[in-house]
């Protein structure tokens, strides 16, 4: 065999090898897209056509959330940033809370800002509250909630994201003085959940990082390696939820939430995280439940539940954290989702 044929199979196991170890949900987005092309063509198209869409729908989030990330950690401003996380627990985890149901990010765009806050040294209490209150509800939902379901059930959806932000915080923090929650990251995401480090440890600020050679360095290679890092998961995600809403009919959607009293609540709770579609489009479809009578409560709690555990979220979510910390994530969004909805059906019954 020739030198250069043996260059050639080399380079061609050595990236097999890359791709298999270091790339495999690429090779599982490759596999399925090839699997409906051969079973379904019609489908395959319309997959990756909404993977596509959808990815430059959440591009404006993700890449502000993602040069925040970048431009924090290349300037400094991390350690600012962690050491204004320090002191009461109780202060850190309302102010978190508070700050996700107000801000702008969707579900997936707040994702880079968690793994930045958690490599930071910022306590997992006070990122899991703003974690699980950010993409229930900001501004622009509110308004638009206000304009479909009525300004009753907006405040109720706003109360619901600051308060499961609040309960979901405190659970962590319990939880995380018992010592069951160190290191909350995946390795090699972030720097594995060790940024103590950068509260203890005092150093200035470059706010111009641009005139620093390394710190810009540092500013590109973080922000690349987020973004392929989200895209790739993003992208699955979205190609499983366009098969989800192919497959999963309309109609049997509606009649999972039907009905009136306490358990329709807890139906839409489980229901709402497979079948949620996003935060805009979920607001019709409870809105025509409603007028056919479904209980108030299990509406709320479907918008709740599906906007923290959407399956964009969800998966990214898996691909950042450890095991025990998306399992305890998944299920204080069930929990506390089940509690909302409920307690509005209490508040819409007297």
């Amino acid at each position: 065999m020739t030198e250069l044929a043996l260059s050639v199979r080399s380079w061609a196991t050595d990236l097999a090898h890359r791709l298999w170890t270091e790339e495999k949900v690429l090779l599982f987005i490759a596999g399925l897209l090839l699997a409906l092309l051969v079973l379904a063509p019609g489908q395959a198209a319309i997959s990756a056509e909404f993977a596509a869409r959808n990815l430059l729908e959440v591009a404006p989030f993700l890449f502000l959330s993602i040069g925040i990330a970048a431009y924090a950690g290349a300037t400094g401003a991390d350690a600012l940033i962690a050491r204004a996380f320090t002191g009461s627990p109780a202060i850190m985890i309302l102010i978190a809370a508070f700050a996700g149901g107000l801000s702008p990010f969707c579900s997936c765009g707040v994702i880079p800002l968690i793994a930045a806050l958690l490599a930071m040294g910022v306590p997992l209490s006070a990122v899991m509250a703003f974690w699980l209150a950010s993409p229930v509800m900001d501004p622009s939902m509110f308004v638009l909630t206000t304009g479909v379901l009525g300004i009753e059930f907006a405040v109720a959806k706003t109360l619901a994201a600051v308060g499961l932000g609040v309960f979901g915080g405190y659970v962590v923090h319990l939880l995380s003085r018992a010592g069951g929650l160190a290191d909350p990251l995946r390795e090699g995401v972030g720097n594995g959940g060790c940024g103590g480090a950068k509260v203890r440890t005092a150093k200035p600020v470059v706010w111009k990082f641009w005139q620093d050679d390394e710190r810009v360095s540092k500013f590109i290679r973080e922000g690349i390696k987020t973004t392929l890092f989200l895209a790739k998961w993003l992208t699955l995600a979205f190609v499983l939820e366009s098969l989800m809403l192919a497959w999963l009919p309309a109609d049997l959607v509606a009649r999972s939430l039907g009905g009136t009293g306490l358990a329709p609540i807890a139906i839409a709770t489980l229901v709402g995280v497979p079948a949620y579609l996003n935060g805009y489009a979920a607001l019709p479809l409870v809105g025509g439940l409603l007028g056919q009578g479904m209980a108030p409560g299990a509406g709320l709690a479907f918008l709740v539940a599906g906007g923290v555990t959407s399956l964009p979220a969800a998966i990214a979510v898996w691909a950042m954290v450890k095991r025990k910390v998306f399992f305890l994530y998944f299920g204080i969004a069930l929990t506390g989702s089940f509690a909302t909805g409920l307690l509005f059906q209490l508040w819409t019954m007297i």
